[in-house]
């Protein structure tokens, strides 16, 4: 099945984030990305999008999940794609430091823009799809996340409190994510050309 590898990860993202939220307490601390001391915690640049502030995050994030997943059975991402998301893990967290002022970030939040991103790339560059007018939907799907980022403004406003969600959200991450997102699959694909292979197809 061309899917599998992004279904598996969207399948860890919201078991990991489940069993994260039942452990609650040290285990939840342990896990979280920290500013200060990521360099001694490194593993906390992927377990920390597992971690969730409250009730509301954590739901609102296995919505999205399930929505990438659900994504997938229409697009059906490839390795390349599923590969280029799997890099960008690591990266919403490695990038925060540039703002000074993030002391932690949680949440999935990060990796689902960049989710996003790598999906419309997907859509735009992947010639052997068969999705009906796959660039006309990539194209939208960029217009949609670049004019959400565009409101954020990240970059200006990294950190902006939601009383909503009842806590601070870290909008930087959907930036970072989002441009790691397009890097690592815009990347990955140019390669694929360069070197005249087929992009690995998952069977």
């Amino acid at each position: 099945m061309r899917a599998k590898l992004w279904l598996s990860l969207c399948l860890i993202h919201a078991v990991a984030s489940m069993l994260v939220w039942w452990a609650g307490g040290p285990v939840a601390q342990a896990l979280t990305w920290r500013a200060d001391s990521w360099a001694q915690h490194p593993w906390t640049l992927w377990t920390t999008s597992w971690v969730h502030i409250n009730t509301p995050h954590l739901i609102s994030n296995q919505l999205a999940v399930g929505a990438l997943a659900a994504m997938a059975w229409l697009v059906r991402p490839n390795a390349v794609a599923s590969v280029a998301w799997l890099l960008a893990w690591p990266t919403v967290a490695l990038v925060l430091p540039w703002w000074p002022h993030i002391g932690y970030a949680v949440g999935l939040s990060g990796l689902i823009h960049a989710a996003v991103a790598v999906v419309a790339v997907h859509l735009w560059w992947c010639t052997d799809l068969t999705f009906p007018s796959r660039r006309r939907w990539g194209a939208l799907l960029a217009a949609g996340l670049t004019a959400k980022l565009a409101l954020e403004q990240g970059w200006h406003w990294p950190v902006v409190w939601s009383n909503s969600a009842d806590m601070s959200v870290v909008q930087a991450a959907h930036l970072t994510g989002a441009v790691a997102g397009v890097v690592f699959s815009w990347t990955l694909v140019m390669l694929w050309r360069h070197v005249e292979l087929p992009a690995p197809a998952e069977k």
